[in-house]
């Protein structure tokens, strides 16, 4: 193929021009390291923990990018030390490529290319429910914090798909995130502060789903004194859902970090993920209810129907939904429920948290920072706050009185923690919480929780329960199973 002097001097510009937006690399490769964009190195006073020299693995990378065996010279080194992903560009060959095809098909047809400037690297996963799971922590920040960053980063994804996300503690996960350094067993070693700060593999690859980030970044979140996380994540998140870096300035894809709040994805972003997995369906509009002056009362249909709270009182299992009790003996439903809580217990909230009978009788109800204790059906204190049984959260999620006897102990629940109560002393043990993992098998987000006659601990999240075996603290096999076809003899064909 021959060039006349002006076409290979407009194809040398072009490829200069897409080596620093970094054309993605075809289906085949794994993944690169994290350099830097243009611009970012304009702002020194940002970011100053960050290398301003070459990274120590600079010539590998080049080599795989462009064949070159350093920096190219000039201001183009600039454009080479920025931080970025690790995700592989294209090789010199196919941005030559791309330049005499781009030089061929003139202006009018690159205008055309504009329009869709996302790109996928050939993968999707072929399901929309996915799990991940964390293997370690970076120091600068606390575990619960790196969650909801996390969270938040997954949330850009799963707001404009039919995505969900699910984190797991134990077992196996879709997503494995992890924070490491230097060499950690994918040929593709991190370097230190600065450089290449993170990587991932795509669908549908050897390591589908893997997300590393280099821990010797200094993490940060909603601020430029450091890498922020949450901006990292998002982009990291993109790659393991099949997306390649992006042409486009400015998108979460781009293969240049930029510090940018609030996080939000381009309309290019958003298009390359509706590609994969089309969009968000919105949620069915309420029903039309006639105008009337009577209040209507829409019971809740157990075998539908996730629980607020479960609690054995005098014997008897109690099913709490909104202001909606179900009661059952002896394994039957009692005819004429569900019915209003009210029924029972007068001036008990609309819709509870919680709810725990202890060991002389009182029943306790919780709903928001609020308590209520009932001897019975007579009221004996509440609304109190909670904080002053020294819980230091509110909106708890279950209560548990397990054991037997003396060993008898009262249990709160909150997004995997759980605290120890004593009743009569009315007094948590200690503010300090322990992880759900010690109830081996037990998920993290739970609804209810309740202790059955033989000893045995229930946990309810949605429409399933785990039971879990008093001595040994773990799940039995075969669970979990459907709430509505084991305690309300649902048919099989509701689930």
């Amino acid at each position: 193929m021959m060039l006349t002097p002006g076409g290979l001097s407009s194809a040398i510009a072009l490829l200069l021009f897409l080596c620093a937006h970094s054309l993605p690399v075809p289906e085949g490769k794994a993944s690169n390291r994290y350099k830097a964009a243009a611009g970012w190195l304009e702002k020194p006073h940002l970011y100053p923990d960050k290398k301003r020299g070459w990274p120590d693995h600079a010539q590998d990378t080049a080599k795989e990018t462009l064949d070159m065996k350093g920096p190219p010279p000039g201001n183009g080194s600039e454009v080479w030390r920025r931080p970025r992903c690790g995700v592989p560009d294209y090789t010199a060959r196919e941005v030559l490529e791309a330049a005499e095809k781009a030089r061929a098909h003139g202006r009018g047809q690159r205008r055309r290319q504009r329009q869709r400037r996302f790109v996928l690297f050939g993968g999707r996963w072929d399901k929309t429910d996915l799990s991940y799971k964390i293997v370690r922590f970076p120091w600068q920040m606390s575990e619960d914090k790196v969650r909801r960053v996390l969270q938040e980063a997954l949330r850009v994804w799963s707001d404009v798909t039919p995505l969900n996300f699910r984190e797991v503690h134990g077992g196996r996960a879709d997503i494995i995130i992890d924070f490491t350094r230097y060499w950690h067993g994918d040929s593709l070693p991190f370097d230190g502060p600065g450089g290449i700060l993170a990587h991932a593999f795509f669908p549908k690859t050897h390591r589908e789903g893997d997300i590393h980030f280099d821990y010797d970044e200094t993490w940060t979140v909603g601020n430029s004194m450091g890498t922020d996380l949450l901006q990292v994540a998002a982009h990291e998140f993109g790659h393991v859902l099949g997306l390649q870096h992006s042409l486009e300035p400015g998108s979460v894809m781009s293969p240049f970090y930029s510090f940018s709040y609030p996080l939000e994805l381009s309309d290019d972003d958003r298009r390359g993920i509706q590609y994969l997995y089309g969009p968000r369906k919105p949620p069915p509009p309420p029903p039309v209810v006639p105008e009337t002056n009577e209040i209507p009362n829409i019971q809740p249909d157990a075998c539908r129907s996730d629980f607020d709270a479960v609690s054995m009182i005098r014997g008897e299992l109690f099913f709490f939904r909104s202001r909606y009790v179900w009661r059952i003996r002896d394994g039957r439903l009692q005819a004429g429920y569900p019915a209003l809580a009210s029924r029972h217990w007068n001036g008990i909230p609309e819709s509870i948290d919680a709810a725990f009978e202890d060991k002389a009788g009182n029943i306790w109800f919780f709903q928001g920072h609020s308590y209520w204790v009932y001897d019975g059906e007579r009221r004996v204190t509440g609304p109190d706050p909670v904080s002053s049984l020294g819980l230091p959260v509110s909106n708890i999620q279950a209560a548990l009185m397990g054991g037997r006897g003396k060993e008898q102990k009262t249990y709160f629940f909150k997004d995997g923690s759980y605290w120890q109560f004593d009743p009569l002393g009315n007094q948590v043990e200690d503010v300090q919480p322990h992880s759900l993992q010690d109830w081996w098998g037990v998920p993290r987000d739970i609804d209810a929780a309740f202790q059955d006659r033989y000893g045995y601990a229930h946990f309810l999240s949605g429409k399933q329960y785990w039971k879990v075996d008093p001595k040994e603290g773990g799940v039995l096999e075969g669970y979990p199973r459907s709430i509505g076809m084991d305690f309300f003899d649902c048919a099989s064909s509701t689930y």
